[in-house]
């Protein structure tokens, strides 16, 4: 069943302030294989301009898509998560995520649209730190796979055949 269009422009309230953390920075970065020394080494970073070491920019993601969890669990939304894929990420910085930044995030949806028997999501999550400053805009693109369809009842092989 199609996804309620009356739900494109919903807001769910700001998450809880996240503290980004040094440590959670480098663990992201060793993770994705990305040894620039800005995102471990304050030094670094602040030869470049930056209080402190800064985040891979695919680093917004661990926070946006926990925010974006409140929107795919509202039950009136009636989202089959068990059928979801992820289909796209975009994101849009003003300024890089830094350790030290308390960040919250604001998930709207953006569009809904049924393509193929497919429902095909995107949530807009606006990050912004405690003082209210912009620093990113994440666009995550959720394709709920269209419900298979019955099988046929297999066809009894004619005499002869295999």
């Amino acid at each position: 069943m199609a996804l309620d269009q009356s739900f494109v422009g919903r807001s769910y309230p700001p998450t809880d302030p996240y503290e980004v953390g040094r440590e959670k920075i480098r663990e992201f970065a060793e993770a994705i294989g990305d040894d620039n020394p800005v995102y471990t080494d304050p030094d670094a970073a602040k030869a470049l301009g930056y209080p402190d070491v800064i985040a891979p920019p695919t680093f917004a993601f661990t926070i946006t898509y926990k925010a974006a969890g409140v929107v795919i669990s509202d039950p009136e939304l009636g989202l089959d998560y068990s059928r979801v894929v992820h289909g796209d990420q975009k994101f849009a910085y003003t300024r890089p995520v830094r350790a030290g930044d308390r960040l919250t995030v604001t998930s709207t949806i953006q569009t809904i649209k049924s393509l193929a028997g497919n429902d095909v999501l995107e949530i807009r999550g606006e990050v912004h730190d405690v003082s209210g400053e912009h620093v990113v805009t994440a666009m995550t693109k959720l394709v709920a796979r269209a419900a298979d369809e019955p099988a046929p009842e297999p066809v009894a092989a004619a005499e002869g055949e295999a």
